[in-house]
C-alpha cells in the first residue's frame, strides 16, 4: 500500500477509534439521512498563520468525526469580512459561521476581552494554556451569549503568535525606564495604549498594513508583538533590531461561532464541533512553539539582539504595569469581575502546575 494512502486509512482509524467508545460514529452514522450542514469559517490571515494551522485540524477533525455530516469551508484572507466589527456582525446575522479574532478585534463589541492584554498575570504557556482550558472561558463565554442576544458565541480561546515582546529600533530595552519616550505602535484598542503610557513610553496607533514603512520612516520605533509576527513581516530589514523577551501579554485567538448555527444542530453533532474546537486550540498551543524556534533564529542571525530580563527585572516590569489593572477595573464593563476571574483561574493553574512538577521532580 502506498504510503499517502496507508497514512489516510491509519487517520480514518484513529478518528474511528477515538468515537467509538462515546457512542458518537454511531450517532452520526444513524444521523446519515440529515440534510448536510457546511460551516463557513474564516480567518483575515493567511495560510503561514496559526489561525490556519488551527483551521485545518478543525476540518479535518469535524468532517472526519461527524462522517461526512458536516463540511467546513475555509475563507483565508478578507473574502467574507475585513475588521473584527464587521466580522462579528456575520457571526451575529448568521452569513458566517466561524469567525477568530484578536482580543483588539473584538473589544468594540466585547471591550472586557481586553482581559487577555493585561500584562504578566499568566506566566508561562503551561500556565496560560490551563487558563484558557478553565471555567474562566465558560465565564465569558456567557456574558458575550448576554451581551449579543445569543447570537454569538465563544467556542475557545487559542494562541495566535506566541507572546507580545517589546521590540523597537532604538535601543537595548533591560527595564522599564528604558522605554521612556519610545513611540510604540498599538492597536486602537485603549488598554495596549495604557500599558505603553504606564511603561513611560509614547503609544502611536497604526494600522498594521502601514507599519513596516513607519518603522522606516521613523512614525514609530518600536511595537508589541510576537517573534513570528515580527519576521513574517520582516520588520527587522526596517530597521527593528532589538526585542526584549518580557512576554507581557499571551496573544489569545478568540474563536466565535454562531449560536444559533451552533444551537440547529443536534446534540451528537454539537459535540464533534465542541470537539473540533478543543483539536484546534491544541493546534494553536502547539504551532507558534515551533515556528518561533526559527524565527528567533533567523532574527538573531540578521544581527537582531535579543534581551531575556532577569526576574528582579520582569518585577520591575510588573510594578510599572500595575496602573493598568486599576485602570481597566475602573473604565471597562465588567472589568472587575474579569480581572479577578483571571486572577483566581491563575493562581488556580499555578496551584495545579506547580505541585504536579514538585512531585514528578523528586
Amino acid at each position: 500500500m502506498k504510503l499517502k494512502s496507508l497514512l489516510s486509512t491509519f487517520a480514518a482509524f484513529a478518528v474511528g477509534a477515538a468515537f467509538m467508545g462515546t457512542g458518537l460514529v454511531s450517532d452520526a452514522q444513524a444521523a446519515s439521512h440529515v440534510e448536510k450542514i457546511t460551516l463557513r469559517a474564516t480567518a483575515n490571515s493567511n495560510e503561514n498563520d496559526e489561525d490556519y494551522d488551527g483551521l485545518v485540524v478543525f476540518k479535518n477533525y469535524v468532517e472526519n468525526a461527524s462522517n461526512g455530516t458536516i463540511a467546513v469551508d475555509l475563507f483565508i484572507g478578507t473574502q467574507l469580512c475585513s475588521k473584527g466589527a464587521e466580522c462579528l456582525q456575520g457571526i451575529a446575522d448568521g452569513s458566517i459561521d466561524i469567525y477568530i479574532s484578536t482580543s483588539g478585534g473584538a473589544a468594540g463589541i466585547f471591550p472586557y476581552v481586553q482581559v487577555l492584554d493585561l500584562p504578566y498575570l499568566l506566566r508561562d504557556d503551561r500556565i496560560a494554556e490551563e487558563v484558557l482550558q478553565s471555567d474562566f472561558v465558560r465565564t465569558m463565554r456567557a456574558q458575550m451569549l448576554a451581551d449579543s442576544g445569543d447570537t454569538i458565541r465563544l467556542m475557545t480561546i487559542g494562541n495566535t503568535g506566541g507572546w507580545r515582546n517589546f521590540a523597537n529600533t532604538q535601543r537595548p530595552i533591560q527595564k522599564p525606564s528604558d522605554m521612556e519616550g519610545l513611540k510604540i505602535r498599538t492597536v486602537v484598542a485603549d488598554l495596549p495604549q495604557e500599558l505603553v503610557k504606564a511603561l513611560g513610553a509614547s503609544p502611536t496607533p497604526i494600522p498594521w498594513p502601514e507599519l513596516f514603512t513607519s518603522f522606516q520612516t521613523g512614525v514609530v520605533e518600536g511595537s508589541k508583538n510576537g517573534i513570528t509576527d515580527v519576521m513574517g513581516m520582516k520588520f527587522p530589514d526596517a530597521g527593528l533590531q532589538y526585542m526584549t523577551l518580557d512576554g507581557h501579554a499571551y496573544m489569545g485567538a478568540l474563536w466565535f461561532m454562531s449560536n444559533d448555527r451552533f444551537m440547529a444542530m443536534d446534540e451528537g453533532m454539537r459535540r464533534v464541533v465542541v470537539d473540533g474546537f478543543a483539536a484546534l486550540q491544541q493546534a494553536t498551543f502547539a504551532s507558534p512553539k515551533r515556528k518561533s524556534i526559527a524565527a528567533y533564529e533567523e532574527f538573531v542571525a540578521g544581527g537582531g539582539n535579543l534581551y531575556v530580563p532577569t526576574p528582579e527585572e520582569k518585577t520591575m516590569f510588573r510594578e510599572a504595569a500595575a496602573p493598568v489593572f486599576d485602570w481597566f477595573k475602573e473604565n471597562i464593563r465588567e472589568g472587575e469581575t474579569f480581572y479577578q476571574a483571571l486572577v483566581d483561574a491563575a493562581a488556580a493553574a499555578e496551584e495545579k502546575i506547580d505541585g504536579g512538577a514538585m512531585m514528578d521532580v523528586k
